[in-house]
């Protein structure tokens, strides 16, 4: 690959396709433990395979959403660095496995993802909480205000749809912190669709809300994931706010050292990901947008989601793999 391939602020296209098998290894990996029950080593079989395939990568990778902080985590920590050291110095977001809880279970919507961006392009987001709001493409700018009421944001909503606020869904994650909000959007006149888990996933499901149901994503969920979402909707034209909930003097501290110096900043999509960026999701169990991993008796099928910004491009992969021994 040329190392100049960030030369003019885009990304060597060949990533885009590299960035499909690093997910494929990593649901494979976690999808041959899916229903058993255990979360940890779900992860760290999803974690080990995507670490082995991105240091496979001709780049100068530097981790900046991850598995935690490098005390906290040990592969794929906050400021690893992978790949072979060629090639474009960027930035990558990743969640092996978005909903360990959900893969555990074998519920709907667990995927491995990744985001790759020119270097200094993506929010370095401590491992705290944030507060989202998104919508997928096709509406006015300014259209979501994470700091306006519920009913507001829905109102503006419907109005840009051409529908009444009961004909829209909220995807809001089933949390005791949520009560409150839960009850504003039902007395909205809205729908709920409450998910237990992966609000990377929930987030994405806004980009098509005939095949998902799903119109707006609202809630407190990890930052991490906000950086993650926030890439994939830069890829289809979709909105999305941010704000990091830093209520103790340890998390603005935190933040401070990762470069976040208004602790009540408002992120839109373009500060959590900007320039070029590429984007990645296998899905591990079936889902709305992604068919899980299929094991055959000769072959493993796998269902992956990939795009970019710069063109707009997203393309669906549904891959056989016959050569059992690479996801051995």
């Amino acid at each position: 690959m040329n190392k100049d391939a960030v030369a003019d602020g885009h990304i060597d296209r060949i990533l885009t396709m590299e960035l499909a098998r690093v997910t494929e290894r990593a649901a494979v990996a976690a999808a041959r433990l899916r229903g058993r029950g255990d979360e940890k080593a779900a992860d760290q079989a999803a974690v080990d395979a995507m670490r082995t395939e991105l240091n496979r990568l001709p780049i100068k990778g530097r981790v900046v959403i991850g598995e935690g902080e490098r005390d906290e985590a040990p592969m794929l920590y906050i400021g690893e660095e992978v790949g072979t050291g060629d090639g474009a110095a960027v930035d990558i977001a990743l969640d092996p496995l978005e909903g360990t809880t959900i893969c555990a279970k074998n519920l709907p919507n667990s995927l491995a993802v990744i985001a790759l961006a020119e270097r200094g392009n993506m929010l370095y987001a401590p491992d705290v909480y944030m507060d989202k709001i998104a919508v997928g493409p096709g509406l006015p700018a300014g259209i979501i205000d994470i700091t306006a009421p519920p009913a507001d944001n829905l109102a503006r909503l419907a109005e840009a749809r051409g529908c009444k606020v009961s004909d829209l869904t909220a995807c809001i994650m089933d949390r005791p912190r949520h009560a409150r909000l839960i009850e504003e959007v039902r007395d909205s006149g809205a729908a709920i669709r409450l998910i237990g888990d992966g609000d990377v996933a929930g987030v994405i499901h806004t980009t098509d809300p005939a095949q998902t149901g799903i119109d707006i994503y609202i809630g407190i969920g990890g930052a991490p994931e906000g950086v993650l979402a926030a890439a994939a909707l830069r890829c289809t034209g979709g909105q999305m706010q941010g704000r990091l909930l830093l209520d103790t003097p340890e998390k603005v501290a935190r933040a401070q050292k990762m470069g976040v110096e208004d602790p009540e900043k408002v992120y839109d999509m373009t500060e959590m990901a900007a320039g070029d960026v590429l984007f990645a999701a296998t899905g591990v169990t079936d889902g709305n947008m992604l068919s899980g991993v299929r094991f055959g008796g000769d072959s493993i099928t796998t269902h992956t989601i990939v795009m970019r910004s710069s063109t707009g491009t997203v393309r669906e992969i549904k891959a056989i793999h016959k050569d059992m021994d690479k996801f051995g």
